[in-house]
């Protein structure tokens, strides 16, 4: 995970984060999912290494924001294409949908045009854009929200 993490990081937009995340931030990261009662799924090659993986965790701090998460899938860049992040976004919103959350919050880079498709493909729509809202490699990045309205009766699928 470190490494895909670290990857998406140097590499894209995907994670407006400048520095390689560490084990020990990585710790306090599964911490806190834990903590939440967040789930951290992965998907798997048949030799059993990590294709990607997806989590949800919580949206705003306030109280009212509690049926609110926000996801993220990342897919290591040789698995991307492939088909990784359909299977983890089937399996997020299932997950959301039993734990009884009612909106499902992806806050994408516009110039991630896989991951704007692949939300749109889910039902997902924009519901704000955020001009200039990060800097990274010497430009500024625009960050979209959408959002997807969880039907709970996915809760049963």
């Amino acid at each position: 995970m470190l490494e895909i993490f670290n990857d998406a990081i140097l590499n894209t937009t995907a994670l407006y984060e400048y520095e390689p995340r560490t084990m020990e931030v990585m710790a306090l990261w599964f911490e806190s999912k834990t903590e939440g009662d967040y789930p951290v799924v992965g998907a798997f090659d048949d030799s059993g290494r990590l294709m990607g993986f997806a989590s949800f965790g919580k949206f705003r701090e306030q109280p009212a924001f509690q049926f609110t998460v926000e996801h993220s899938i990342y897919v290591s860049n040789e698995s991307r294409g492939k088909g990784v992040a359909m299977e983890l976004m089937k399996t997020i919103i299932v997950l959301a949908s039993r734990q009884g959350y009612r909106s499902l919050i992806g806050a994408i880079d516009l110039e991630n045009i896989a991951s704007l498709r692949l939300h749109q493909k889910f039902g997902f729509e924009e519901v704000g854009i955020i001009k200039s809202a990060g800097y990274k490699f010497e430009r500024w990045l625009d960050l979209a929200f959408y959002q997807l309205t969880l039907d709970l009766s996915f809760a049963d699928a």
